[in-house]
């Protein structure tokens, strides 16, 4: 076992107690759990990265190849790279529901499973069912044109009273409606820690 292995075992060993695969806030509190839990999945994938001393083309081998990285929410190995990726679903996820939280307090909480393979029809649901949001992270907007894409999505069900799509991108700081990106009805809200 070399170095960069044995540091990946070691901080193996202090992973926090899985989150369940569905996630539920109720509160700010609850949001801080959770974001907690992605905390620390960087916090062991950092102290990983430190440690590695083999070369610049075995690091971008073993962050696209290995499970020296942790999934946010459950801790279990991943490759660094999808680490990046789930990180910020669920950061935007978490952000997007603690708005919501402020936005409609009295839905019940809400349910949150972003990203691909979600178990949800949407990546945030209220308990209720008259709240939903798609989530995602991107250098810009129209990357890919996944907001075009979620818009679409939420265009097809104009049966639910609020549909909002929440994004993070570096030229939107900050908490806030984007008005001029909403379509029929649908909120557009970029999010920022």
């Amino acid at each position: 076992m070399n170095a960069d292995d044995a540091a990946v075992t070691e901080t193996s060993a202090e992973v926090p107690e899985p989150i369940v695969s569905s996630m539920w806030v109720n509160s700010i509190e609850d949001t801080n759990r959770l974001l907690a839990y992605v905390e620390d999945a960087a916090a062991r994938a950092h102290d990983w990265l430190r440690t590695h001393r083999k070369g610049s083309l075995d690091l971008f081998r073993r962050l696209k190849f290995d499970s020296v990285g942790f999934h946010p929410a459950t801790g279990a190995p991943l490759n660094l790279i999808e680490q990046t990726n789930q990180t910020w679903s669920l950061v935007v996820a978490i952000a997007a529901a603690r708005q919501l939280l402020t936005l409609h307090p009295l839905v019940g909480g809400f349910h949150l499973a972003p990203g691909a393979h979600a178990s949800l029809p949407f990546d945030i649901v209220s308990d209720d069912g008259s709240v939903v949001a798609e989530t995602f992270a991107a250098v810009t907007p129209a990357n890919n044109g996944k907001l075009r894409k979620d818009l679409e999505k939420l265009l097809t069900r104009p049966d639910i009273p609020h549909r909002y799509v929440f994004f993070m991108a570096p030229k939107y700081p900050g908490t806030r409606r984007c008005e001029k990106l909403e379509r029929d009805g649908v909120q557009v809200w970029c999010v920022d820690l």
